[in-house]
């Protein structure tokens, strides 16, 4: 066990580099994501046909064909064709792609879960489209698609681990460093499910405060003192209703 600790830390200063091109794939290909899913999922929802059809196209090519065939196109192929990309800048790209495309339908299924009474009565108030999607319709839709949206950024997080395959020195290709140094799978591997788990939970409570401020946003969860108390705060309460 000692020699294992020993080779852990001697390697340590490689996971280091590992983890942070695992958060840089992570991040990089989620801001990625984010941007593609708000584009296609309005977009879906569209009431021009044309538009429509091009989302779904899109969304459906990406969804329906592999993550690691992705990452091999754009590594693999594309300089045969005459366009070299970095291996971090592929990464991210396909990541972003596959991810995005599964994300613009949690974007596109809370839209239309949004009563249409509410777009009626911006209509009526002469809100212009833009007005209605900025000020009525997302802010209520964002609330519901942060819980589906944390898992598709769980998701990435452990699809990043594909990046080893392209000559990219992130965690998962560190782990499998450190296993061939001890010779234990269970210890190398048993230290990346540690880290990887790490990582994984401080995304989460970062969905989770997004999920808290959209929710006080729009009067529907609990305030920042009741979440704090050691009291439950009753949704009534934060709300300010009478009983």
């Amino acid at each position: 066990m000692d020699r294992n600790l020993n080779a852990f830390l001697d390697a340590w200063p490689g996971f280091q580099e590992g983890i942070l091109t695992t958060i840089y794939l992570t991040l990089g290909g989620a801001a990625l994501a984010f941007v593609m899913a708000l584009v296609l999922g309005v977009a879906a929802s569209s009431r021009l046909m044309l538009v429509r059809g091009v989302s779904r196209t899109i969304v459906e090519f990406f969804r329906g064909t592999s993550l690691l065939v992705q990452l091999f196109w754009l590594f693999f192929v594309l300089p045969l064709l005459g366009y070299e990309l970095d291996p971090l800048f592929c990464g991210i790209l396909a990541l972003g792609l596959n991810y995005g495309a599964y994300a613009a339908e949690v974007v596109r299924g809370a839209l239309a879960a949004v009563p249409p009474e509410q777009s009626e009565a911006a209509v009526a108030l002469n809100f212009t489209a833009w007005q209605r999607l900025h000020r009525v319709t997302f802010p209520q839709a964002w609330v519901q698609m942060i819980p589906p949206l944390n898992n598709l950024l769980i998701q990435l997080l452990k699809g990043s681990a594909l990046a080893s395959f392209i000559l990219l020195s992130d965690l998962t290709y560190h782990i499998g460093e450190l296993r061939k140094s001890t010779g234990d799978t269970v210890f190398a591997f048993g230290i990346g499910l540690v880290i990887y788990f790490v990582i994984a939970y401080i995304l989460t409570l970062f969905m989770n405060l997004l999920e808290f401020l959209a929710k006080a946003r729009l009067g529907t969860g609990p305030t920042l003192s009741g979440l704090l108390s050691l009291r439950p705060e009753r949704i009534d309460d934060a709300v300010g209703v009478d009983r």
